[in-house]
């Protein structure tokens, strides 16, 4: 991984624990995340009118994309409004590295060395931990760390079809551009069916946040998937969870969560082994 492809992904790291928070800090998730959804729509826009659109080769993988993507609003958004944001984005984030290991081992027979299996021990141990710890007010969420492993298989679903479809498009740029746009189309009209009154509400209270979040999340998502073309999909997943770190002090520092040592030292496992399962065979 070059220096560019690994300082970019770094920038896509930060920008998406940024919009995440901007999210679970609204008053209303729901408006929140559409804001989100409707802002990054303009850049994609805009990125669609310089770049070639998806050819059909990539469309079983734009689709698939597009469905994980809806899922992992849905879910992430259901556990922001019960869950603290400390425990609920690290556990999303560090979920995919251990789906991808227990799929490889499960159903494509891969056969892994012992740093790989020490690893996904550290991933679970820290998912385990986060899973246990207490929120703000003291208490134990359960339904929390459900939503948050939900939005982590979203993650792992459409990281990797992703991938593949910007490969196979030819074009990092437009396939993602295409994608986040519809992505936002359909997820507009699915909530339009149900609460018009807070797509009103995104576009008027929350502009100014959905248009610099929006911009923010399409950005970070545009550097990933140009990424996924320059390295390896799995390399650039495991350093964008970086991004926990970021969530961590966000957490800690804006939203006053609670930062106990358990919640710290879970945090780090989880970091640790996915960084281990992805990097580890530089030097075993």
């Amino acid at each position: 991984m070059s220096l560019t492809v690994f300082f970019a992904v770094l920038l896509a790291a930060a920008l998406h624990a940024a919009w995440n928070a901007a999210v679970k800090g609204s008053d209303d998730k729901l408006v929140g995340m559409l804001a989100i959804v409707i802002g990054h729509m303009l850049p994609a826009g805009i990125a669609m009118a310089f770049f070639a659109f998806p050819n059909w080769e990539s469309m079983p993988y734009f689709l698939a994309g597009m469905a994980f993507h809806i899922g992992y609003q849905f879910f992430l958004l259901s556990a922001y409004k019960i869950g603290d944001f400390t425990q609920v984005y690290p556990i999303a984030r560090g979920t995919g590295p251990l789906i991808v290991t227990l799929v490889s081992v499960g159903f494509l027979g891969v056969v892994f060395a012992g740093y790989q299996l020490a690893a996904v021990a550290l991933i679970i141990a820290g998912l385990m931990s986060l899973s246990i710890v207490r929120q703000r007010d003291g208490l134990r969420n359960p339904k929390a760390v459900l939503m948050a492993l939900a939005t982590g298989c979203c993650i792992a679903g459409y990281s990797l079809v992703d991938g593949l479809g910007a490969r196979i498009s030819g074009d990092a740029v437009g396939f993602i551009s295409a994608q986040l746009f519809m992505n936002g189309l359909v997820f507009v009209l699915i909530v339009l069916a149900y609460n018009p009154q807070a797509v009103k509400r995104a576009v008027t209270d929350q502009r100014q946040m959905g248009l610099i979040g929006g911009t923010g999340s399409y950005i970070a998502y545009a550097i990933v998937v140009w990424a996924f073309t320059q390295a390896p999909i799995a390399l650039v997943t495991a350093l964008r969870e970086t991004s926990i770190i970021f969530a961590l002090m966000i957490g800690a520092f804006i939203f006053k969560e609670r930062l106990d040592l358990t919640k710290v030292l879970a945090t780090f496992l989880t970091v640790c082994g996915a960084a281990l399962l992805r990097f580890g065979k530089l030097f075993a």
